[in-house]
């Protein structure tokens, strides 16, 4: 593998080549350089970049954003909603969804316990109190399917 995984820039400066161990007198073997054995070390950070346009202060390379943008500065009229945003507008109908959705949980979790109950008593055997259960079950759900259709305007 001899790509590194970071792509150099391609104005920077070439890395500095290792320095070559010389040989004896006589040999016939060319300099090794010391940087082969082991694995090549990435180049130190520097901060900083070969393009000079990068490294101009950011007031210069941003002009638009100005020491007092955002709270002083006079183009902003508006800082956001007005008072009172995000607070309820109907009262009366969230009280009503709120209280609906309290009994419905109610109801949901009510099932559940029944559900429990039904299942436990089909296992055991004893198939009469299952199907009151079943029952249960079903006007339970009725309920709920009454709760839904009270107010149809709130869909």
């Amino acid at each position: 593998m001899t790509e590194s995984p970071f792509p150099r820039d391609p104005e920077a400066p070439e890395p500095a080549k290792p320095p070559m161990t010389p040989t004896a007198p006589g040999s016939s073997r060319p300099p090794v350089a010391p940087a082969a054995q082991e694995a090549p070390r990435p180049p130190a950070y520097t901060p900083g970049s070969a393009q000079p346009r990068l490294n101009r202060p950011v007031h210069e390379r941003y002009p638009q954003i100005r020491p007092t943008s955002g709270y002083g500065d006079p183009r902003i009229r508006h800082t956001g909603p007005g008072p009172g945003a995000g607070t309820e507008q109907e009262p009366e109908r969230s009280s009503k969804l709120s209280a609906r959705l309290a009994l419905a949980l109610t109801v949901v979790i009510g099932q559940l316990w029944g559900l429990t109950i039904v299942v436990d008593e089909w296992m055991a055997g004893d198939t009469g109190t299952a199907w009151w259960g079943a029952g249960f079950l079903v006007l339970s759900f009725l309920v709920v399917l009454g709760l839904w259709m009270i107010d149809p305007k709130d869909r």
